[in-house]
């Protein structure tokens, strides 16, 4: 063998120890691109559970909402009963021995509105009514806006949500 083949071989066999096995450096580097994206990971995760929670309590707000203009619809002989902010009270209205006049009835519903949007809600939680009248020639129209607000982990000011009714 000549002087040639032997540095070969050698160079050969120093490239082959070489690639033996991951060095510490390889194996930090690896890990830290690793642990980045667990963290990315984790903040997704997180961001999800918030996104759901504020789509539940938006939901909840709609079919409040709801709730509360159809109650209006069926007493709609007291447009204006139902302007404010409650509280309202309990008059046995509904499934009670009482017999309500239409603004007993609207008071009635404002309590017990009043109770689910506080019990469905986060704590802090408000409803608000305003009740416009509409002049319309031949047929007055009355409008109902229905808002509801509450407060937001993460945010400044409360998420709200209105819903308008004309009747």
């Amino acid at each position: 063998m000549t002087v040639g083949q032997q540095i070969q071989q050698c160079r050969r066999a120093k490239s082959q120890q070489r690639m033996q096995g991951f060095t510490l450096v390889e194996v930090l580097v690896s890990l830290v691109v690793m642990t980045v994206g667990m963290l990315g990971i984790a903040v997704l995760f997180v961001e999800g559970l918030q996104i759901n929670r504020t789509s539940v309590y938006r939901t909840t707000a709609v079919g409040l909402a709801v709730d509360m203009a159809d109650r209006i619809r069926t007493n709609i002989n007291a447009r204006n009963a139902y302007a404010g902010v409650g509280p309202g009270a309990d008059n046995a209205c509904v499934n009670g021995p009482a017999t309500c006049n239409r603004d007993a009835l609207a008071s009635d519903d404002w309590f017990w509105w009043l109770q689910d949007v506080q019990t469905r809600l986060p704590p802090g939680a408000t409803a608000d009514i305003q009740v416009n009248q509409i002049a319309t020639p031949g047929l007055p129209m009355t409008r109902y806006d229905i808002t509801l607000q509450w407060p937001e982990a993460g945010q400044a000011e409360p998420v709200s949500y209105t819903l308008t009714v004309q009747l």
